[in-house]
């Protein structure tokens, strides 16, 4: 007993290596660390390729996250992705779609009516501010006394090219000297006058000639009634120009003789030796750029009827005034 009571205690402590530098636990950090820039960069991407709608309802999700996914709202739903707003309706673009919601109407616009609709506001405007100006030349005329004179050898009416306005001949009151193209002084007063106001209009004007059927006898070999109402339809634009109107203005000068008369029952009158003087509407202002070209005409709106009138053979532009003739 004694011996084994002084035999000697030994304790061994066995003392474990962790490998120092070839362990394994900077594996796991790294492992941690590849996975959280993987997952940042991936937000990433998806915040750049996410639309408004979806960042909007990401956001109010985050801010009320049960107050929108039980009421919804304009972010909510509201993306680009195939399903927008949910429901049932997948072409609804914004919000939740409510159980039974009709789909909305698609609204058809059609582009030849709206065209002709825009056509006719302008004609409207146009024929408003001819008119107008038809009422300036009156006016103009009532404001001069050695004007008001010459009233009735003024004519004023609104035809299918535009205003036009005609000073006729009287049997004692002529324009002209007698076979010539030389204005009398009321008539220069006339036209002066008439000059100033067309400048209030863009408008081109076309001036026209015109005498009776009684042949011209002259010693000038060749020259006729064509000669002598073509030299005072240009000697009647000087005297506009020379009252101040704008001598661009002016697009067409003819003399049409005895071709267009007045009063077709009296080739004789007197009355058929005029000047007619057109401020011209858009359309037939085209036209006469033209110079004889292609121009659109809508028959459906009328168009034919007015220029070609109704038996289809075109309407004489020299023609007695009808309903919007106005006599002075």
């Amino acid at each position: 007993m004694a011996s084994e009571e002084k035999r000697p205690i030994v304790i061994k402590r066995i003392k474990k290596v962790t490998g120092g530098a070839h362990g394994g636990a900077w594996k796991i950090a790294y492992a941690d660390f590849v996975t959280a820039m993987m997952a940042f960069f991936l937000l990433m991407w998806l915040l750049g390729s996410t639309a408004k709608g979806d960042l909007q309802g990401i956001s109010e999700y985050f801010k009320t996250p049960l107050k929108v996914a039980l009421m919804g709202g304009s972010g909510s739903g509201d993306s680009s992705s195939i399903i927008k707003g949910g429901g049932k309706d997948l072409t609804k673009s914004s919000g939740q779609v409510k159980e039974g919601e009709l789909p909305s109407e698609k609204k058809i616009i059609n582009l030849k009516a709206a065209t002709a609709d825009l056509l006719r506001i302008e004609k409207e405007k146009e024929l408003a501010k001819l008119k107008e100006l038809k009422v300036s030349i009156e006016n103009a005329i009532n404001s001069n006394a050695k004007l008001q004179q010459f009233k009735s050898q003024i004519l004023l009416d609104i035809t299918s090219e535009g205003l036009r306005v005609q000073i006729v001949d009287e049997k004692n009151r002529p324009m002209f000297r007698s076979g010539r193209a030389e204005l009398e002084p009321y008539t220069k007063e006339i036209l002066q006058e008439i000059g100033k106001t067309l400048n209030q209009m863009p408008n081109k004007v076309s001036l026209s000639g015109h005498t009776d059927a009684q042949p011209y006898s002259s010693d000038r070999k060749g020259f006729s009634n064509w000669d002598l109402s073509a030299d005072r339809a240009n000697a009647s634009r000087r005297e506009l120009i020379a009252g101040g109107m704008d001598e661009s203005k002016v697009i067409r000068v003819v003399g049409l003789s005895s071709a267009v008369l007045f009063d077709k029952s009296d080739p004789f009158n007197p009355i058929n030796r005029r000047i007619s003087i057109i401020v011209l509407n858009k359309k037939a202002e085209e036209a006469a750029q033209h110079d004889g070209g292609t121009i659109e005409v809508d028959a459906e709106n009328g168009d034919a009827e007015k220029i070609l009138g109704t038996s289809g053979v075109p309407a004489a532009t020299g023609a007695a005034p009808a309903t919007l003739h106005t006599t002075h």
